[in-house]
């Protein structure tokens, strides 16, 4: 079966997303990797890796960073509502953007935007129709 294990973010400096990341995250990345931070999560590594870096690793040039909305968002399930209002904090406090502030949703939820350092958009959402196992797996109820 298909799985994600490996999300790459092209930053445009490194130590000042490692920062935002640790502080968001909570956790410190690992391994050390000179030039890239990998930060290990349940399920899937985030890694951060300089946006020159990846563009040249995959053979292609840098283009001028879009304004808005590029079309991916990424996503980290909460457990709450509280535990939205707080990661949505959290993430404003190591300097995010807050794009949109948590709010009860049309899918019956709560959810609340902020897109990183970088333009990245993460969307931080509470559904009563997840469930989280013991393993820390999301589970459609």
């Amino acid at each position: 079966m298909p799985r994600l294990t490996v999300v790459t973010l092209g930053v445009r400096d490194l130590a000042r997303a490692t920062a935002f990341y640790t502080a968001v995250f909570g956790v410190n990345p690992k391994p050390e990797v000179e030039g890239v931070s990998f930060f290990e999560l349940r399920g899937t590594w985030i890694s951060l890796f300089p946006i020159e870096n990846l563009a040249k690793d995959i053979g292609l040039e840098v283009a001028v960073p879009a304004r808005g909305f590029n079309g991916i968002t990424l996503a980290h399930n909460a457990r709450s509502r509280d535990e939205v209002i707080s990661i949505i904090v959290e993430a404003e406090a190591a300097g995010a953007t807050i794009v949109k502030p948590p709010h009860d949703t049309f899918w019956g939820g709560f959810s609340g935007y902020f897109a990183d350092l970088d333009g990245y958009h993460w969307e931080v959402p509470w559904g009563p129709m997840f469930d989280f196992h013991d393993d820390g797996t999301l589970k459609f109820k």
